[in-house]
């Protein structure tokens, strides 16, 4: 952020992406058993038993599906730099805070739109190859067009505002920055509340997410053994959710503006709270028999649903829009760590969380109570930083208010 001009910054973190999604599709993973171990020379090599449990196998079958497993990562990252960083920060430049309220839940309602084409292609394309290489490069072609696009359109709306500028007379002044070192960051970062208030809710939703989301994916995939089957299910869900959102987010609309940031800002750990509770009970009746995992599937799969549908509707825009307020190198140094640190440690945390978890009780349904003792305690913690933070984001709203008076 420092060193590049934005436009720079924007392609240079975009496209490596679509460049090693489509290395991996075409030489990763068409040679993945010449470039990985198999499940029994790792289990030779750390000297496991056959009959071993916990961590270690964990870290084993990883070990063996390293390539999968830096896929996943990958794609992982690349959700939080996309949204979290390339897009809302292109709004946050162009969209005055006076127009945020109106704005920023239809930039959320169009992104609904993402998951019902994506879950679509998926379930009627993608999910009908032969196999799942097929699959996958029926995916990768997707993925590549959607980054071209993506670089196109991010280059016309470029072109659109200079030609609007130059016509309005208005000159966006660069301000040089000084750089900022790795400790100069933190030092930064923590003695701001108001960005650490920031990142305890991008924390607090990726912790809580993390744990129901891996639990229900491991119920998930035991109702469907198939990949192909998983993957034409999460492509319908993912659809579902995209729709839902875009139902949604008209009342988040009139939420966020007549009720309020803070109200918008609560809604989110407030459904998750409500929700959670029949499905942590479900997974405590058992999963072992085809009725009770059904139930399972079924409540977590609305758990997930609900949870995700309130996160892009009401959760992205009010946090998104708790920027708006700050001088330019708070939103630009603070956002980056934040997003991508923030929500990055929110799910590794989680996951560090549950494999302790599981290394404690044997198996992470054993640990249902344990966990949801831990999840409700996260969300009032959020609750709560919510709740300040809506006090200092009206404050700092009139500040910048009366400067521009």
């Amino acid at each position: 952020a420092t060193l590049l001009e934005k436009k720079t910054l924007f392609y240079s973190t975009c496209v490596p992406f679509f460049a090693f999604f489509f290395i991996f599709d075409a030489i990763i993973y068409p040679n993945r058993h010449s470039i990985q171990p198999s499940l029994s020379t790792v289990h030779s090599m750390l000297k496991m038993e056959s009959d071993a449990k916990g961590a270690s196998v964990i870290f084993a079958k990883l070990f063996a599906n390293w390539t999968s497993a830096l896929f996943y990562v990958v794609a992982e990252v690349y959700s939080s730099v996309s949204v979290g960083i390339l897009f809302w920060q292109f709004a946050n430049d162009v969209v005055p805070v006076q127009q945020a309220k109106r704005f920023y839940p239809l930039f959320a309602q169009m992104s609904g739109l993402a998951p019902i084409l994506a879950g679509q292609y998926v379930v009627r394309f993608a999910s009908q190859a032969d196999s799942f290489e097929e699959s996958l490069h029926r995916l990768t072609r997707m993925v590549t067009f959607a980054g071209v696009m993506i670089c196109a359109f991010y280059k016309w709306a470029n072109d659109y505002i200079e030609r609007n500028n130059a016509v309005t007379g208005e000159v966006q002044k660069k301000k040089k920055k000084a750089k900022m070192t790795m400790a100069e960051s933190t030092r930064f970062l923590a003695s701001s509340e108001y960005l650490r208030l920031i990142a305890t809710l991008v924390l607090g939703y990726g912790l809580s997410i993390n744990f129901t989301d891996i639990m229900w994916k491991s119920i998930l995939k035991k109702k469907y053994p198939d990949p192909l089957d998983y993957q034409r299910f999460m492509g319908n869900f993912s659809s579902v959710v995209g729709l839902s959102t875009c139902i949604v987010i008209f009342f988040g609309v009139h939420a966020i503006r007549i009720l309020g940031w803070r109200i918008g800002a609560l809604a989110t750990p407030a459904v998750m709270a409500c929700l959670a509770l029949p499905y942590f009970s479900s997974i405590l009746m058992g999963v072992d028999q085809p009725k009770a995992l059904h139930l399972a599937v079924a409540l977590g799969t609305m758990q997930t649903l609900l949870s995700k549908t309130a996160k892009y509707a009401l959760f992205d825009p009010t946090t998104q829009m708790a920027y708006i307020p700050l001088d330019e190198e708070s939103k630009v140094k603070g956002k980056a760590a934040i997003e991508v640190l923030g929500s990055r440690i929110g799910k590794s945390g989680g996951s560090l969380i549950q494999q302790g978890l599981v290394m404690i009780f044997g198996d992470i349904i054993s640990a249902a109570p344990a966990l949801s003792v831990i999840y409700y305690s996260v969300l009032v913690w959020w609750a709560y930083s919510a709740h300040r933070l809506g006090i200092l984001f009206s404050a700092k709203t009139e500040e910048t208010k009366s400067h521009k008076r």
